[in-house]
């Protein structure tokens, strides 16, 4: 049985190279309905592990609180002249806000705030710009921030505002090239600060950069947050500099001169991550959250509360669906691809009528011819299938070095288009082999 089969298939690959264009252009639509399955595949698998790191990224049990632009919610008067209602004040989001959370909301691990500054750092006759990044010790706890060398902050650091300071990669890399940084002084805006710790690297894909609003952690300074809030600024604070500072912005913004978001900024912090305890509790939180910070913000709603795992299950689900559609497109490549093969199976049996009717007088059996052509058709598409496979790979290749998008091709989409060609080719050449076996072989010998 195996040795009737492999001699079929044999005959049936000499078959299809005695008219190798015609064989190619039949098969085509199968090279190109499983090259797409796999490139599709590939895309969906590559966005399944972007959601993965980002979620890495921002943590699966982690709510971000931000500042937004003041949303105005006020009544407008009918009478004309009337003056426009005064607007509330708020403090913006503080310090106050993170101790008030951590003390009144149930189910929280701790909060971590962030004062990100942007500013200059100059050391040994180099200059570049960074982001300060004035932190607690709570924001340590995230797992994907490691140190290569040195230690994180003390309980002496944050009590003294001490002007010591931790270094991402890129940091190193670019001002302690030839010198060990531990202990090493570095000029960070105003101050020299020393440093205590070297961060790891922390590699991240152009798409979670752009998509989740991160920035590239390897070239932060970290500082302790009383440090900056000492030694640097202090947007709670209000000092005879600062009211100077302020009327001369006036002037300038009554002159239409374009006041900077750094200008317009009174929020103390630049956000802050609340890390909770239980994920099923995430969305009561998030409520609770937002409630708080109105009230305590004189019902001023200037915070965004997010939840980056409803985000990231959003954009998974959206993508999944565009997958969906993408492959329903490949499908019908598939369909018109076993067409292909049909229309050419039909073709060649009217073509080799007289040879259908040779074998059957020659002893042949309707079985015989049916493997014979099932061989051909099968072999037409299992072809198809391996050109297919190639493509697949090669588009996803191409995708992943001109578009930027992570591609991962997988044994899975690979042995299912497979499959899925060897099944349309028994399917489709099903019919013209029943066609031929059914031929009458005395009308097939007279056939011209």
């Amino acid at each position: 049985m195996l040795q009737k089969l492999s001699y079929n298939l044999s005959q049936a690959l000499a078959a299809l190279l005695q008219r190798p264009l015609q064989s190619f252009l039949t098969s085509l639509g199968i090279i190109f309905g499983v090259g797409a399955v796999i490139a599709v595949m590939a895309i969906g698998e590559g966005a399944k592990q972007e959601v993965l790191e980002q979620m890495k990224i921002l943590g699966s049990n982690n709510i971000i609180v931000s500042p937004v632009p003041v949303q105005s919610d006020e009544e407008v008067s009918d009478e004309l002249g009337q003056e426009e209602k005064s607007k509330r004040w708020s403090p913006g989001l503080t310090m106050a806000d993170v101790a008030s959370i951590e003390e009144i909301v149930p189910g929280i691990e701790g909060v971590s705030p962030e004062i990100i500054l942007e500013t200059s750092f100059i050391r040994a006759r180099r200059k570049r710009s960074g982001k300060l990044v004035g932190v607690n010790q709570n924001f340590f706890a995230d797992p994907s921030f490691t140190l290569q060398k040195g230690n994180l902050f003390t309980a002496y650091h944050f009590e003294n505002s001490a002007p010591v300071c931790i270094i991402g990669a890129d940091v190193v890399a670019k001002f302690f090239p030839q010198e060990e940084p531990l202990g090493g002084r570095i000029k960070v805006g105003k101050n020299w600060l020393t440093v205590v710790g070297v961060a790891n690297r922390r590699s991240f894909s152009r798409s979670s950069l752009l998509e989740l609003g991160i920035r590239d952690y390897n070239m932060d300074i970290y500082v302790p947050v009383n440090t900056v809030l000492l030694r640097y600024v202090d947007r709670a604070r209000v000092s005879p500099t600062d009211i100077q500072e302020a009327i001369a912005r006036n002037r300038s913004n009554d002159e239409g001169t374009e006041l900077t978001e750094e200008a317009k900024n009174y929020h103390q912090i630049n956000r802050m991550v609340v890390r909770v305890e239980d994920e099923l509790k995430m969305f009561q939180i998030a409520d609770i959250l937002r409630r708080m910070l109105q009230r305590r913000h004189n019902g001023v709603v200037d915070t965004e509360v997010v939840i980056p795992e409803e985000l990231l299950a959003q954009k998974q689900e959206t993508t999944q669906m565009f997958n969906y559609v993408l492959i329903a497109i490949a499908a019908i490549s598939l369909l018109v691809g076993g067409i292909g093969i049909m229309n050419i199976m039909l073709a060649s049996v009217m073509e080799r009528i007289k040879e259908i009717g040779v074998r059957l007088s020659l002893g042949a059996t309707k079985r015989d011819i049916v493997t014979q052509f099932m061989s051909e058709a099968v072999a037409l598409a299992l072809v198809g299938g391996l050109l297919g496979v190639g493509t697949g790979v090669g588009f996803s290749l191409l995708i992943e070095f001109s578009a930027g998008v992570l591609t991962i091709v997988t044994w899975v989409p690979i042995v299912v288009s497979f499959l899925v060609a060897f099944v349309v080719g028994v399917i489709f050449g099903f019919f013209p082999a029943l066609k031929a076996a059914r031929q009458d072989p005395v009308v097939s010998l007279r056939h011209e």
